[in-house]
């Protein structure tokens, strides 16, 4: 038992590996023996001694020759004293059969030679064969302690003992030495010897190529043997075990990340960047409302805002302050079928006819409660021009109907027939351009019918009597068409929209016989352009 502690003990001794038999490779050894002979030799068990030298060709064979002595003894065979000196010299094929980082098992096999004595009945020299099986536990690269086994059997015994074969067994314990050959100098322990290492200093474990230099397949500056993520991509950042770093979670390695502080959850595209697939800022994996129109406002979590509650959203809604219930067109605007200034949805009354006064609930209102204070027909509410003398005739925005379809008779001299418009009432100082202060009223209330009829256009054509030379006339009713268009501009109509003319005498509507045929003549008319 206290071998066995003593051989388990050497067995775990911290060390690396150790080298076992390479080709080229001497073993010598010295070893203890014991041998046990065949019973019918009538010889006690011996202890000895002995040496070996074997050579291997590879690591797995080799062939050795070996030498086993006994010292001198005495033995009484017949009441004879005889001395004796047992030599056993053998020559084996190894085979080594299990190999490990300390141990070895091998197994043996081959002829051995048995030289007894020289003296009867022990003079004689046996051939035989023996076969066994041994280890070798490595103390050292070059020294190993070797224990072996073996039977040796003699075939057919020159000994005069009786049976004509025989069977020994001897055992051996003893230190083995390697010389020569084994493993060449490896001081990085990388498989490629340091004469031709380019790269001395690989770090263990790291995979090599030929020249003795780690490879590193991924580029990631982590040797191939170490990298635990063989395959990074590209330009990713790893940690010391080649592993891609990931500072923000988004599934794209530092390195590649162009956007390295994306917030958690947020969905990114191969360049680790946040994809926004409906563009209202709140990047997918984030936004809640994912199909968020373009334009439209949205809150943290991406969903549309609606200040109004009209069902379209803030930044699309041109209508952002619609009233609660009202019906919407797509841009917000809230929508009046009946056109009475009530939305629908809050107008009760949605079929009114169009020009009727409504209550603010879109109803018609009472009659009593509709006022035409100029009596023109036109309920004040919708009336333009609110002052409308009695009796004249109005559109329906309330205002004076400019031209008649009545066409003034011609007279020698007078343009072409079209559309007309005496503007009687209005007046200028004696022989002069300046309107008298009667003319206003008439004046303003033209402006706001042409101000209401904005398509109109006009001439203001001017007239006299045949009082006066030709030039006089033509130059006085020519300033006083510009002082009617000069008014109406100061009124609001654009003057694009009219042409001054004088016609002096000319275009008579009265005979200039009589002063008031002469009044008559000496006016303003308006022509309605083309």
């Amino acid at each position: 038992m206290r071998r066995f502690a003593v051989l388990a003990a050497l067995l775990t001794l911290p060390t690396g590996r150790l080298a076992a038999q390479h080709a080229g490779q001497f073993e010598a050894g010295a070893f203890g023996s014991y041998t046990r002979y065949d019973a019918a030799f009538g010889l006690a068990d011996k202890l000895g001694g002995g040496g070996r030298l074997g050579y291997f060709f590879g690591d797995a064979v080799g062939l050795e020759a070996e030498v086993l002595f006994q010292p001198q003894y005495t033995v009484s065979s017949g009441g004879t004293p005889t001395t004796l000196q047992p030599l056993i010299g053998s020559a084996s094929l190894v085979f080594n059969a299990v190999h490990g980082s300390r141990l070895m098992v091998y197994l043996l096999g081959g002829y051995s030679l048995l030289d007894f004595g020289t003296r009867a009945p022990y003079r004689f020299t046996d051939n035989a064969m023996h076969g066994g099986a041994g280890v070798r536990i490595f103390l050292t690269q070059r020294v190993a302690l070797r224990l072996e086994g073996r039977g040796v059997y003699v075939p057919s015994t020159r000994s005069a003992f009786g049976p004509t074969t025989a069977t020994h067994f001897v055992a051996t314990a003893g230190l083995s030495v390697f010389h020569l050959g084994g493993p060449p100098q490896d001081s990085d322990k990388d498989g490629i010897p340091d004469k031709k290492d380019a790269c001395p200093n690989t770090p263990l474990g790291a995979t090599v190529d030929a020249r003795g230099c780690p490879t590193d397949s991924d580029k990631d500056g982590v040797y191939d043997g170490l990298d635990k993520c063989p395959n990074t991509p590209a330009g990713a950042t790893v940690d010391a075990s080649g592993c891609p770093t990931d500072s923000d979670s988004d599934g794209v390695p530092d390195g590649i990340d162009q956007c390295p502080n994306t917030p958690a959850g947020v969905q990114v595209d191969p360049k680790g960047c946040p994809v926004d697939s409906d563009g209202d800022g709140v990047p997918d994996g984030v936004d809640q409302c994912p199909n968020t129109p373009a334009g439209a406002t949205v809150d943290a979590v991406g969903c549309p805002a609606d200040a109004d509650k009209d069902g379209v959203p803030d930044g699309i809604d041109q209508c952002p302050n619609t009233p609660i219930g009202a019906l919407v067109d797509a841009k917000g605007c809230p929508m009046d079928s009946d056109l009475d200034g009530v939305p629908d949805g809050l107008d009760k009354c949605p079929n009114t006819p169009a020009g009727t006064p409504v209550d603010t609930t879109g109803c018609p209102l009472p009659r009593q409660v509709i006022r035409d204070s100029d009596g023109d027909g036109v309920p004040d509410d919708r009336d333009k021009c609110p002052n409308t003398p009695a009796g004249s005739k109005v559109d329906a925005n309330g205002c004076i109907i400019l031209f008649q379809p009545e066409i003034v008779p011609g007279a020698p001299g007078a343009a072409p027939a079209r559309p007309t418009l005496i503007l009687r009432g209005v007046n200028f100082e004696w022989g002069r351009s300046a309107l008298t202060r009667d003319s206003y009223a008439v004046l303003d209330q033209v402006a706001g019918s042409l101000l209401a009829n904005p398509d109109i256009r006009i001439e203001i054509a001017g007239y006299t009597d045949n009082t006066g030379s030709a030039p006089l006339n033509v130059r006085l009713s020519e300033a006083r068409a510009a002082s009617v268009r000069a008014y109406l501009a100061r009124k609001g109509v654009s003057p694009g929209r009219m042409v001054a003319k004088g016609y002096g005498a000319s275009g008579f509507i009265a005979p200039n016989t009589t002063a008031a045929g002469r009044a008559q003549n000496r006016r303003v008319e308006l022509h309605k352009l083309p």
